[in-house]
């Protein structure tokens, strides 16, 4: 979807560059992309941060050079980085994919510290998209 919505940006840009839209349908298609990007980004994970239980305590993460594990005061779960398909970093968060439908949402708060752009350079390494 997001890449649907960045291809519909660039070829709006280019219809108004050459000059075959007019500058409000430009405009609106701005806002429209701005708004999108602003919902893909920062609302839907926040919205699903808070609504999840899961994501109500403090976590833990820890990388392995094995496995992916996360933990909080009562229990853990460890993944190989094999199981994982990809990964996205968007601004509070990291976005780490199984499969198309399928992620675990990572909160940067789960690293302490410098621990974040490290983390960055642990799955570039272990996770390759």
């Amino acid at each position: 979807m997001m890449i649907l919505v960045n291809v519909f940006a660039i070829l709006t840009a280019g219809l108004f560059f050459f000059k075959k839209i007019s500058p409000f349908a430009f405009l609106i298609s701005s806002v429209l992309w701005f708004a999108l990007m602003i919902l893909f980004w920062f609302l839907m994970p926040y919205i699903v941060y808070k609504k999840a239980e899961t994501f109500q305590d403090r976590f833990k993460a820890i990388l392995g050079e094995d496995s992916f594990r996360i933990e909080n005061e009562r229990a853990g779960r460890s993944w190989d980085w094999s199981e994982f398909s990809t990964w996205i970093e968007s601004p509070h968060f990291y976005h780490l994919y199984f499969n198309t439908r399928s992620f675990f949402i990572v909160p940067k708060e789960a690293f302490e510290g410098d621990d974040v752009h490290e983390a960055r350079k642990i799955l570039k390494e272990k996770i390759r998209k």
